[in-house]
């Protein structure tokens, strides 16, 4: 399911020349009987998040304000309930760019909130159709206003994304000449899975998968700062929802040897358990969980909120020799990695599986994607929570980053 069947239509109006000037209008019908059952935010360092989740599409508009700067959206058909009431109180104080909010009844049948800013933003609202377990959503991103893109490349990447240039933009390099770990350092991506408002899979006791890879790819990225001949990235620091093809962009551009994805495996049966690793393939899953897995890691981007969209990959790259040989790579380190999860945790398969991942598919750079245990499995979701467990499964991800580079891995086509 797609959520660009439901993307908004909008724009652009300029509307006087005082405080106010309109930003965009949705073309999308409205009932009266529209209910907003869930608002949640979520501020992040490079931009935050307003979702306001509906039993029905919403029609809004949006403009700002001066002199206090803020961004004001009126709601069209929907009458302010308690859900509403309490928008106020999803603001933090260390919101970065919210100061505050409040909501009010505007008219009869107009709801407007009103966010008070701490600096300059530039404002992105679009609809998300229902997936998962989420209704219809008004997504509301505030981004700064003025780009910090050289001093964050996170920022210039979702400001590429958001305008359609990041594939115009993205670097196809590959890793920095030199031979990776003797002439300079290797480079890692570490990818924690999920974040923001996809929370990923969520265990019997609550644990949310966003917030253990989270953890366990912090351990790994101290591990590999105390190496002398390493250094590591990570395509998300705290508790956002990047795209997956930004995430991918962002180990481009920061010219990565190797990307790591982590996540944490569920199944219906919580009897499913087991650490697993795997990479992409071209040529159609090696098996139907691989197969599955990657359908619903793909999703991603519908539950955190992007439209699909073309593969560049897929349309330019996949099927040449530089791909081939990576996979081939991929295959090669995601084996290394999966022989030490052994040492720690009973494995789920003991070969590395193959499917297409989106978050696998940068061209020249070795990527895997490990599923540390099953959260769905009672055990295990028990054993994610716990620092040993989190810090053994960094420790023998490292281990087989090490045992790679050790063995040749990109070294013989890069050196």
């Amino acid at each position: 399911m797609s959520g660009s069947s439901k993307s908004l239509s909008r724009r652009q109006l300029l509307q006087g020349t005082g405080a106010m000037w309109l930003l965009s209008v949705s073309q999308i019908g409205f009932a009266a009987s529209s209910q907003v059952v869930a608002v949640r935010v979520w501020p992040a360092s490079a931009y935050t998040r307003v979702t306001l989740e509906s039993n029905r599409v919403l029609k809004y508009r949006q403009f700002a304000l001066s002199n206090p700067e803020r961004v004001v959206v009126d709601i069209e058909g929907v009458h302010l309930n308690s859900v509403l009431k309490g928008l106020g109180n999803h603001i933090s104080d260390n919101d970065p760019f919210i100061k505050s909010a409040r909501v009010g009844q505007f008219d009869p049948k107009t709801v407007r909130m009103v966010f008070e800013l701490k600096k300059n933003v530039t404002p992105h609202l679009f609809a998300l159709a229902p997936v998962a377990e989420f209704k219809e959503r008004l997504v509301i991103d505030l981004y700064p206003a003025d780009s910090a893109s050289e001093q964050d490349p996170l920022l210039a990447l979702l400001e590429d994304y958001n305008k359609g240039e990041l594939d115009q933009k993205t670097p196809q390099g590959g890793p920095q000449p030199g031979k990776a770990g003797r002439d300079r350092p290797i480079v890692i991506m570490i990818d924690p899975g999920h974040g923001g408002e996809d929370p990923g899979a969520i265990g019997k006791y609550k644990t949310r998968e966003k917030d253990v890879v989270l953890q366990i790819a912090r351990r790994l990225k101290a591990l590999i700062e105390k190496e002398i001949n390493m250094k590591a990235y990570m395509t998300r620091n705290e508790d956002i929802f990047i795209p997956l093809k930004v995430r991918v962009a962002k180990a481009q551009k920061q010219r990565a040897d190797l990307f790591v994805s982590i996540h944490a495996d569920a199944f219906t049966s919580r009897a499913a358990r087991g650490s697993s690793v795997f990479a992409l393939s071209t040529k159609g899953a090696t098996s139907a969980a691989a197969k599955y897995l990657a359908q619903t890691q793909n999703a991603a981007d519908l539950v955190g909120g992007v439209s699909k969209s073309g593969d560049v990959y897929l349309d330019h790259t996949m099927f040449d020799m530089v791909q081939s040989l990576t996979i081939s790579d991929s295959l090669k380190f995601g084996k290394e990695v999966l022989n030490r999860l052994g040492g720690v945790n009973k494995l789920h398969k003991n070969s590395v599986d193959q499917a297409g991942f989106a978050v696998l598919k940068a061209p020249d750079i070795p990527s895997i994607l490990v599923e540390t245990a099953f959260i769905s499995n009672v055990e295990e979701e028990k054993k994610l929570r716990t620092a040993a467990f989190q810090q053994e499964v960094a420790v023998s991800i490292l281990a087989g980053i090490k045992a790679y580079f050790a063995d040749g891995g990109t070294l013989a086509r890069r050196g």
